[in-house]
């Protein structure tokens, strides 16, 4: 039997590059070498039809520990909830009101990039609380 060890969470989107990016900045996450050959990947997209150009984009966890994460350009719009998302890891240990004041901080950071604030979850005595965000293209995310 194989063991997978590594995997790559994939988002579709209208503008790859700008979510890629976003998300570069959220987890401090960085863009990978354009393929070999290539200078830049500006290089690398205009030897591809036109069509294709600026439908995908990646980023990877420059420490190599976090997953890879792919955006992929789709036609059709977000209309519902995702059934996957990514809990970004804040608050860690923290319980109480150091805990949310750990999460509101983030989220004023984030949404100076472009993310949007949803709503606070609150759990009872548990450090479970976390706060729901949108990413630059509607994505929903945890903050926790």
């Amino acid at each position: 039997m194989t063991t997978v060890r590594q995997f790559q969470v994939t988002f579709d989107c209208a503008e790859p590059e700008r979510v890629a990016l976003f998300w570069c900045q959220v987890l401090g996450y960085v863009v990978p070498p354009p393929p070999p050959g290539f200078e830049s990947w500006e290089e690398f997209e205009a030897t591809l039809p036109s069509e294709a150009q600026g439908g995908a984009y990646a980023c990877v966890d420059p420490e190599g520990v976090g997953p890879r994460l792919f955006f992929q350009r789709v036609p059709e719009g977000k209309v519902v909830k995702n059934r996957v998302h990514l809990d970004v890891r804040v608050g860690t240990g923290l319980v109480g009101d150091e805990r949310v004041a750990v999460l509101e901080a983030e989220c004023a950071r984030l949404e100076a990039l472009g993310a949007s604030r949803q709503r606070l979850l609150l759990a009872d005595g548990v450090n479970e609380s976390c706060l729901v965000m949108q990413d630059v293209e509607g994505n929903e995310f945890c903050l926790d």
